[in-house]
């Protein structure tokens, strides 16, 4: 029986103790069931999801389970009936694995809210590992322009910013803020520049370094978390797992302006944040909240092609596949620059 290196979670960790929550396993390779392929994965990105699924915020229905949402790799066999990639085709799997295709919602193209919504590397093994399963009508082919690493981010990254914008009805000429400045928001900010060139993007990080990365690559005011923008923005995309963000972000909001959260869960830590919220300050004059839950496959092929045509490179970190512990601590700790991916086999 042929064996695969896997990363698998066993248990929901408290990652402030600093422990490593994956654990080293070799297992068998999965077989492909009718219209699934088999992909050997060659790249995985790292996501905030995973540390949500970790963490328990989002946990997985059982254990273990392979994480990891981002996944490259090539068709190495085929289930019955699967004939929509030939062997050795490039393709990706994004957040999305499986939808019911029959509700409302997914008729609708909204599959992203379907209540049989399932998610790879949670509700289904995924990219930490050598090979994966999945329906061949939820892989992707992958453009020609990006390499492996370059891709992977753009399955989620990309996606769920290319969602969040969407969600923010932007019009070119308005100002933009971005709260959080990690692997999706930089790829928003290279959206907004082709996209909309007479918006204006603010940008609020923790990080000085984060601010310097955003003022690099377009922005035209960088700031901390809790600064006060040069002018009321009149869209907000806040990208980061708290709370104070979104309380600072609805203070920086003109009046009529919209907050879109994306994020699939919040943290617990800085809850009592949203105690500060005031009334008048904060929610009056018509502003808007809007959540983002998942991708539909739209979101995902739709960016894929956006990303070919600008084209969007997404900055990269590259770690080994058994350095995934060490990835998923330095997103927690903040330790970002762009998009952080796991490799299999050499680099």
């Amino acid at each position: 029986m042929n064996q695969m290196k896997a990363m698998m979670l066993t248990r929901v960790h408290d990652l402030a103790d600093g422990d490593a929550p994956l654990v080293p396993r070799t297992v068998p390779v999965p077989d492909p069931g009718d219209a699934e392929i088999l992909i050997q994965i060659t790249a995985c990105g790292v996501c905030h999801t995973e540390l949500d699924e970790i963490e328990g915020r989002t946990p997985p229905p059982r254990f273990p389970v392979i994480p990891g949402h981002q996944v490259v790799g090539r068709v190495a066999a085929a289930g019955s009936g699967a004939d929509r990639f030939a062997l050795g085709a490039r393709v990706g799997v994004a957040w999305i694995h499986r939808a019911c295709g029959r509700c409302d919602h997914c008729r609708a193209g909204l599959e992203n809210l379907c209540a049989e919504f399932a998610a790879t590397g949670r509700d289904a093994h995924g990219g930490y590992a050598e090979f994966m399963t999945v329906h061949q009508d939820f892989a992707f082919p992958i453009p020609q322009r990006f390499s492996d690493v370059q891709a992977a981010p753009l399955l989620c990254a990309g996606a769920i910013g290319y969602r969040s914008l969407s969600l923010c009805q932007l019009k070119d000429g308005q100002r933009l803020g971005l709260t959080g400045f990690g692997a999706s928001a930089h790829l928003v900010l290279k959206m907004v520049r082709h996209q909309f060139p007479d918006v204006a993007v603010y940008v609020f990080a923790r990080s000085p370094g984060e601010q310097e990365f955003a003022r690099s690559l377009g922005a035209v005011w960088a700031g901390d978390t809790k600064a006060t923008a040069p002018q009321p923005l009149d869209r907000i995309i806040d990208t980061t797992p708290a709370w104070t963000p979104v309380v600072e972000a609805l203070r920086n909001l003109r009046p009529g302006g919209r907050l879109v959260i994306n994020a699939i869960r919040k943290e617990v830590a800085d809850r009592e944040a949203l105690l500060n919220m005031d009334y008048a300050t904060h929610l009056w004059h018509e502003k808007e909240i809007k959540s983002v839950a998942n991708v539909a496959r739209t979101d995902v092929s739709r960016f894929l092609d956006l990303a070919d045509r600008i084209p969007i490179i997404p900055e990269v970190e590259t770690f080994d596949l058994s350095e995934a512990n060490r990835a998923l601590l330095e997103l927690k700790n903040r330790k970002i620059r762009g998009a952080k991916v796991l490799v299999m086999g050499p680099r």
